[in-house]
């Protein structure tokens, strides 16, 4: 079975910047797609953003608004996810995610991490 670790949450004043680490388990496990979602208080896991075998990259404009970015290492098997220009709005658990469809539904992703907490402080 193979597990998703997520690292490099915190706390952190608004205006500031988080870099989210993800790790899997197995180094022969190359799925498809790789991602971030999140899931604040009292509301829906959000997709945040999503790295793809192929080399693109998929993004939530309307909450991220250029302000992360994702990136993947294939041989490490690692995805990253750096936020910038943080804002309390962005305070939630954030989830890896990886699965071999890939988009903005929480469904078409099959392995989850167990999530890593980020507090922005106004």
């Amino acid at each position: 079975q193979v597990r998703l670790v997520e690292s490099g949450g915190g706390l952190v004043q608004a205006g500031g910047s988080l870099k989210l680490s993800c790790a899997a388990s197995s180094r022969t496990f190359s799925p498809y797609a790789m991602g971030w979602f999140r899931q604040a208080p009292g509301k829906e896991r959000e997709f945040v953003a999503a790295s793809l075998w192929s080399g693109g990259s998929t993004y939530n404009t309307d909450s991220v608004k250029g302000r992360f970015t994702i990136s993947r290492d294939k041989a490490k098997n690692t995805v990253n996810l750096q936020m910038n220009s943080l804002n309390p709005e962005d305070t939630a658990v954030y989830y890896c995610a990886a699965g071999a469809y890939g988009g903005t539904r929480s469904e078409r992703y099959d392995y989850w991490g167990q999530g890593t907490q980020v507090t922005v402080s106004s």
